[in-house]
C-alpha cells in the first residue's frame, strides 16, 4: 500500500521546487543579470528548503564560488513570509554581515514579489542611549575633565543628525570614558526606561528587530541574546526570538566563539574601568562625585588598591615563558582571597548611597554600578575556586600592555552546550561554512560535528564550481629547511624572493607567529622595495581593512599577515594572483585551552595530534589556500613553504584536503 503525501512533505517539495526554479538556468536569478546558473547553489538550496519546512538541523560545507549566501537567503527568506516566521542569521566577520545587509539581501527583495524587512542587529553597547546622554550631560564636570568635556558636546552634535545612532556612524572615535556613559546598557537602556522614548536608539532598533523578516547579528552577539532569554517562555521553542530559526555562516569559528562566550573573563583593566567610573580618585570625577558621597569615593580607593594588590600577587604566582603570554591555573585558590571583602563593603556603600538619590536616573546608574561590581566578585570567586565545572583556567599577559593582566576561564569541550543550544529544538538551524571537513569524502564532516555536538545532524558536503585544474597550480617545497631548524628563516626569504617574483608581487604571504612575521619583513624590506613592490605588514600603523585596500589597489604589492588574513579576506581579480603558506598552520599546544583538548583526547585513548592537532591545521590551511580563486576568472599559485607537508606521513592528509589542482612539488 502507498503511503500519500502528507502536508509536510508536499510543502517541502513545494518550497524546494520553487528554490529549484529559482536558482534553474532559466530561474529568477539568471534571468535579474549578472548571475550564472550553479548546479551546486541549487543543491545548496534545496537541502537548505527541506531542512527549514521539517525543522531540522542541516549542517552544509559550500566550497568556495558556491555562493552559499544566497543559497541560504533565499529559501530562508521565502519560509520566512509564507510561515510568519522570523529568519535569524548570524555571521563570525563584519565583512559577511556588510555584504548580507548590503548586497546579497537588497538583491532578494528586488526578487521577491511582496518584499520584505532587514535589520542588522548589534551589541547593545554599539548604541546611543539618549537618555543616558541627557544624564550625562547634566552631570557634566563632575563626571568628565575638560577634554572629556568637549567630546561629550561632540557626541550630542552627532546625536542630533545620527539616523541609526551607533558608533559606525561617527565620523571620529570617542574614548570609553565618555562612550562608556552614554551607550545603551542592558540593565540602564530597558523598555521600561527607554521604551516609551521613540529617539532611543537601541530600544527601536529592537522593536524593529521583534518586527523585522530577517534580523542578521553576530556569533557573540547571538550567545548573548539567547544566554538572556535563559530558557524564557517568551520565546517558546524560538533562539532568540518567539518562532525564530536560525542559520549560522562561516560556522567553523562556532567552537572557538562558544568557548570565549561561556567562560570567564576578568581584566584588571576592566575593572579598574568600572571603580574609575565610580569614582577617579586623580581626576576628583565619578558618579559619587556627582551625588556627592565621600564615603563611596573612599570605598573606590580601598578596593582600587586591593584590586592592584591582588592581581600583582596573581602576576607574581605565575611561571610565564619568555615566549608565551598564558599561564595555566591547575589548582584552586593560587592566591587568597584579598579583594571580596572589599567588594562587599562598596556594593553595601553603593545600596546606602543609592537610597538616598532623589533622582531616580542617577539611582538607576548607580545600582547599575552595584550589579557590575557584584559580577565582577563572584567572576573573581568563581576563577579562585575554580567552580565551573569542566573548565580550564589560566592568566594572560596583555600583549599591547604590561600593566593589564586577565584570569580567563573555557569549558574545554561546548559540545553538550552546543548540541543544546542549537539542535536539540524543534526549530531548524543550519550551520554553514567554506570549510569544515579536513578531507576527501562527506563522513570527514564528522570531526566538525563532533567538535560542535552535532553527531546526529545531517550534513551535505558541496564542492566548489570553479575548475581548480586550470584555474591554480599548487607548489610544493621539499628542498627548504624544516621550519623548526635554525637555518630555515633564512630558507624561506630566499623561496619568498623567488615565489613573488614570478607572480609579479600581487601576493599574501600567510604566517602562524607575529614574531617570523615581522623578522622577515624586516629583513626583506629593501629587497622586496628594490624588487619593485610595495610591501605591506599586518600591525604596522595600518588597519585591516585600509591595509587591504591598498593592496587590491596597488597591483604590486606583497601582504604579509597572520591568523586573520588566513580567513575572511576576499580578493577577487588580478590583484591577489598568489598565496604563500610560510607554516603548517598547526595550533600552539602550549595555550592552556588547546592543551586542555589534547589532554581530554588523551585521557580517553585518542591520539591529540592526530585527532585534533591536524585536522584543526588542515583546516586552516583549507581557508588559507582559499584566499586565492575567488571567481570563475581568477587564477593564481599556492605555494607551501614546509616540508613537512611532504616529508611527514601526516602530509598526506594536508595534500588530500588541497583543491583538485596540478601539484608541483620542488626538490632542490
Amino acid at each position: 500500500m502507498t503511503r500519500s503525501t502528507s502536508d509536510s512533505e508536499e510543502r517541502v517539495q513545494g518550497l524546494s521546487e520553487r528554490m529549484v526554479s529559482f536558482f534553474g538556468p532559466d530561474g529568477i536569478l539568471s534571468m535579474s543579470g549578472g548571475f550564472e546558473f550553479r548546479p551546486q547553489q541549487q543543491d545548496m538550496a534545496r537541502a537548505v528548503s527541506e531542512a527549514l519546512i521539517s525543522s531540522s538541523p542541516l549542517i552544509v560545507e559550500a566550497g568556495t564560488g558556491v555562493g552559499k549566501s544566497l543559497a541560504y537567503l533565499a529559501p530562508a527568506v521565502n519560509f520566512a513570509l509564507e510561515n510568519d516566521r522570523k529568519a535569524v542569521i548570524s555571521t563570525h566577520t563584519i565583512n559577511l554581515q556588510e555584504q548580507l545587509v548590503d548586497k546579497d539581501l537588497p538583491l532578494l527583495g528586488k526578487l521577491i514579489e511582496n518584499g520584505f524587512s532587514v535589520v542588522l542587529l548589534k551589541g547593545r553597547g554599539n548604541y546611543l542611549c539618549p537618555r543616558r546622554l541627557k544624564i550625562a550631560l547634566s552631570n557634566g564636570s563632575d563626571l568628565f575633565g575638560m577634554d572629556d568635556l568637549d567630546e561629550l558636546d561632540a557626541v550630542r552634535d552627532w546625536a542630533e543628525d545620527t539616523r541609526d545612532g551607533t558608533l559606525s556612524d561617527m565620523d571620529f572615535e570617542p574614548s570609553m570614558r565618555v562612550w562608556s556613559q552614554v551607550c545603551s546598557e542592558s540593565h540602564i537602556c530597558t523598555p521600561r526606561t527607554c521604551g516609551h522614548d521613540s529617539a532611543c536608539f537601541y530600544q527601536a532598533i529592537r522593536k524593529q528587530a521583534a518586527m523585522a523578516d530577517i534580523v542578521v547579528i553576530n556569533h557573540t552577539l547571538l550567545f548573548t541574546m539567547m544566554g538572556a532569554n535563559d530558557g524564557s517562555d517568551d520565546i517558546g521553542e524560538g533562539f532568540i526570538f518567539p518562532g525564530d530559526f536560525l542559520v549560522i555562516d562561516e560556522a567553523h569559528t562556532l567552537e572557538n566563539v562558544a568557548a570565549k562566550q561561556l567562560g570567564l573573563r576578568i581584566s584588571r583593566a576592566g575593572i579598574r574601568f568600572d571603580l574609575n567610573r565610580l569614582y577617579d580618585v586623580k581626576r576628583k570625577r565619578g558618579m559619587f562625585q556627582a551625588i556627592r558621597h565621600a564615603d563611596g569615593a573612599q570605598c573606590v580607593a580601598a578596593l582600587n588598591d586591593a584590586v592592584s594588590d591582588f592581581f600583582d600577587l596573581i602576576e607574581s604566582s605565575c611561571k610565564f615563558s619568555s615566549w608565551g603570554n598564558e599561564y595555566r591555573i591547575r589548582d584552586r585558590g593560587i592566591v587568597e582571597d584579598s579583594v571580596t571583602e572589599h567588594f562587599l563593603i562598596l556594593e553595601k556603600n553603593i545600596s546606602i548611597a543609592a537610597e538616598k538619590i532623589t533622582n531616580d536616573s542617577n539611582r538607576i546608574e548607580i545600582l547599575e554600578f552595584a550589579r557590575r561590581i557584584k559580577e565582577w566578585r563572584i567572576s573573581i570567586n568563581a576563577f579562585l575556586e575554580q567552580s565551573l565545572g569542566g573548565h580550564v583556567y589560566w592568566v594572560e599577559r596583555s600583549k599591547s600592555s604590561g600593566d593589564n593582566l586577565v584570569l580567563n576561564s573555557a569549558p574545554s569541550d561546548v559540545s553538550d552546550e552546543l548540541n543544546e543550544l542549537f539542535f536539540n529544538r524543534k526549530n531548524a538551524c543550519v550551520l554553514t561554512s567554506a570549510t569544515l571537513s579536513v578531507g576527501e569524502n562527506k563522513e570527514v564532516i564528522g570531526y566538525f560535528k563532533n567538535r560542535v555536538g552535532a553527531e546526529s545532524v545531517d550534513s551535505v558536503r558541496i564542492g566548489s564550481p570553479f575548475n581548480y585544474e586550470k584555474q591554480m597550480r599548487i607548489y610544493l617545497v621539499k628542498s627548504i629547511q624544516d621550519p623548526r631548524s635554525e637555518g630555515y628563516e633564512s630558507d624561506l626569504i630566499r623561496w619568498i624572493e623567488y615565489f613573488v617574483e614570478r607572480s609579479n608581487g600581487r601576493a599574501f604571504v600567510l604566517f602562524t607567529s607575529y614574531k617570523l612575521m615581522n623578522s622577515v619583513a624586516m629583513k626583506m624590506e629593501d629587497k622586496i622595495k628594490n624588487m619593485g613592490y610595495k610591501l605591506l605588514v599586518q600591525g604596522k600603523r595600518m588597519p585591516r581593512n585600509k591595509l587591504l585596500h591598498v593592496f587590491r589597489e596597488d597591483p604590486s604589492s606583497i601582504l604579509f599577515g597572520t591568523d586573520s588574513f588566513w580567513a575572511g579576506v576576499d580578493v577577487p581579480g588580478d590583484a591577489l594572483s598568489n598565496v604563500i603558506v610560510t607554516r603548517l598552520p598547526f595550533a600552539v599546544p602550549d595555550h592552556p585551552l588547546t592543551a586542555s583538548r589534547l589532554e581530554a583526547i588523551e585521557d580517553s585513548g585518542g591520539n591529540p595530534f592526530l585527532e585534533y592537532t591536524v585536522p584543526e591545521a588542515i583546516l586552516k590551511l583549507r581557508q588559507g589556500v582559499g584566499r586565492l580563486i575567488r571567481s570563475s576568472s581568477d587564477e593564481g599559485i599556492v605555494v607551501v613553504l614546509d616540508n613537512r607537508i611532504i616529508l611527514k606521513q601526516y602530509g598526506k592528509a594536508f595534500i588530500r584536503a588541497l583543491p583538485n589542482a596540478p601539484i608541483e612539488i620542488i626538490e632542490d
